[in-house]
């Protein structure tokens, strides 16, 4: 049985502002740039210490872009997760595979959000 949280492809849609995982089970999970980045996992972005370990904010890929992003660099982190370098400068998120297999925002996995957006 092969493990969900592994991933087969990563791709980045500058244009679209999404990045897609292809899972490899088969399952496709596309982020919006937006989201991706305000749910960035580092200590800085979740507000401190106190803070590290909450699970992502799914809600944040749905609301309207505040900007466009661009992701300039993914770095692999061992087999167990990516660092993106994001155009504000910002690099400090260890985006761990379950983290964004935990987090993705399709109508499958988040039946909550109402439609594909």
């Amino acid at each position: 049985m092969e493990n969900k949280n592994k991933p087969k492809s990563v791709t980045v849609y500058q244009s679209d502002q999404r990045l897609e995982i292809e899972w490899a089970d088969g399952h496709v999970s596309s982020y919006p740039l937006e989201g991706l980045r305000r749910n960035c996992p580092c200590v800085i972005c979740q507000g401190g210490h106190e803070h590290m370990g909450k699970g992502p904010d799914r809600s944040l890929f749905f609301g309207e872009p505040e900007r466009e992003w661009e992701i300039l660099e993914i770095d692999k982190i061992g087999n167990h997760a990516i660092r993106i370098h994001w155009d504000d400068g910002h690099k400090n998120g260890m985006y761990r595979w379950d983290r964004l297999r935990a987090m993705c925002p399709c109508q499958e996995c988040y039946p909550e959000q109402g439609g594909d957006f």
